[in-house]
């Protein structure tokens, strides 16, 4: 039988969609099988209900596009204006008025002051009110089964998040995050939130979503845990008479030179500190040149929630700023 050419193209277009349906469904994935499979063995999860779960998730493309280009490519002079605005230094002020007991509980039980906690909370979602749109059941999928680069470690995360609902009796459909898969006003990520996630107001639940006492508990038990120090310096900037210190300049965010072999450098740091302090020296792009820091340990802890040495300079920067506004807010 011979096919009209408009019958040919329905049929062909009926198929096109129905093959791009099959490639963005979960339910034909084997890693995804795979991972059902694992979860009922290691954790005694029901097949049944979890071949149901997942057949309501969706495969979102436009995370593997976000992934691919996460803001910590930018240079710093243009990553720093993101956060560095009158909104997050302001409402950073208005929250801390309006939490201070948390706050102030907090930095007793953990050492973290609160500028450090609050300023994480405005650069993650600006203070609750950008937390994402997405389902985390739905990025955490999308980067487990669909993203190679990444995939143990999202799968890894995809079984703590449905760990952390059973736990907290909540349906794997409802919490929303970034698109990878970040939690809350902390932006915890799933295995963060089963280590360091706090109830501080006692009452008997960890929302990271809605609570701000838990937010602000959650984020100081994470730095202390990762060896905050309290009433320490976070970073201090060096000034270069010359060019000699680039060959001191490395990857990684770990402290890895004393300071003294920065004065031997004939680079001097603006606030003095002990010969023996251990520092990562630091270079941030400026649109006329670099300038230089000396990252300390807590600066490197602050990379441990985000390993980007843009995003601790910009908590470190914005908290300062946070508390220097705080005296002379209305």
């Amino acid at each position: 039988m011979k096919l009209s050419k408009p019958l040919l193209r329905s049929i062909l277009c009926c198929a096109y969609f129905t093959l791009t349906a099959c490639a963005n469904s979960p339910k034909q994935s084997d890693a995804m099988n795979s991972f059902i499979d694992r979860m009922v063995a290691d954790h005694h999860y029901n097949k049944t209900e979890l071949d149901t779960l997942f057949q309501a998730v969706e495969i979102k493309n436009d995370i593997i596009k976000k992934i691919s280009s996460p803001a910590e490519s930018l240079p710093w002079y243009k990553y720093r204006k993101i956060f560095m605005t009158d909104a997050r230094i302001n409402g950073g002020v208005e929250f801390w008025q309006k939490y201070a007991q948390a706050l102030a509980k907090a930095e007793q039980k953990y050492g973290v002051p609160p500028q450090i906690i609050i300023a994480i909370l405005g650069v993650e979602t600006l203070y609750g009110q950008k937390t994402g749109n997405y389902r985390v059941i739905d990025a955490l999928s999308t980067l487990a089964f669909a993203y190679p680069p990444r995939s143990q470690f999202f799968l890894g995360e995809l079984e703590k998040f449905l760990l952390l609902c059973k736990k907290e009796q909540i349906s794997p459909l409802n919490p929303t995050g970034s698109y990878a898969g970040a939690m809350g006003m902390p932006q915890f990520m799933p295995s963060s939130f089963l280590t360091y996630a706090t109830d501080f107001n006692n009452d008997n639940h960890t929302d990271i979503w809605h609570t701000p006492e838990d937010a602000i508990a959650s984020i100081g038990n994470y730095l202390a845990n990762h060896h905050w120090q309290p009433k320490q310096a976070i970073a201090v900037p060096i000034i270069a008479k010359n060019d000699r210190y680039k060959a001191k300049l490395s990857k990684g965010l770990k402290p890895d030179l004393r300071l003294a072999e920065l004065e031997s450098l004939d680079l001097t740091t603006l606030r003095p500190l002990p010969l023996d302090t251990e520092v990562k020296l630091l270079s941030f792009e400026q649109p006329q040149g670099t300038e230089l820091w000396a990252g300390l340990n807590n600066f490197y802890v602050i990379t441990r929630y985000n390993h980007s040495a843009l995003y601790a300079m910009a908590v470190f920067q914005l908290s300062e700023s946070i508390l220097n506004k705080k005296g002379s807010f209305p």
